[in-house]
């Protein structure tokens, strides 16, 4: 099965890559690593303060869509991603709050179902005191591929 296929039996449809906001490139290839930009959410807001878990995971999901679509604007098929190799998560939330863990779960658990076991990876889920254009959650990726 195809992972276009795959996104249609989950019922996804995949955003148009976002062009970059400031003077970087949305994805780099080295080898057979995939390198995708941060890719922030459409939601706003601090977790810990006005925004509950729930709504940093949904936001964390949207940046995982937008990192497929990236990856697929770079590859042409996602059927090229070997194995998501390692996610890099930023939520922007209050000094008090511990749970971003469950926060960058909304990617992850994405990546798992779409690639499968080819989609577990190793991660970082971090905290910041501000996030660009003062999202709620950002993420970066590493695809290896073929």
């Amino acid at each position: 099965m195809t992972i276009e296929t795959k996104l249609a039996e989950l019922g996804i449809t995949l955003p148009d890559a976002p062009a970059p906001a400031a003077n970087y490139v949305p994805y780099v290839i080295s080898g057979n690593l995939l390198f995708v930009s941060g890719q922030i959410s459409a939601l706003k807001g601090k977790l810990g303060a006005d925004l509950a878990v729930e709504d940093g995971a949904e936001a964390a999901r949207g940046c995982g869509l937008a990192l497929l679509a990236q990856a697929r604007a770079a590859l042409g098929s996602l059927d090229r991603v070997k194995r998501v190799v390692k996610l890099g998560g930023f939520v922007n939330s209050t000094a008090e709050f511990t749970d971003q863990p469950e926060v960058v779960n909304g990617c992850s658990n994405l990546m798992v179902e779409v690639f499968g076991d080819k989609g577990r990876h190793a991660r970082a889920a971090v905290s910041a005191p501000a996030l660009p254009r003062g999202v709620a959650v950002e993420i970066e990726a590493v695809f290896e591929i073929e």
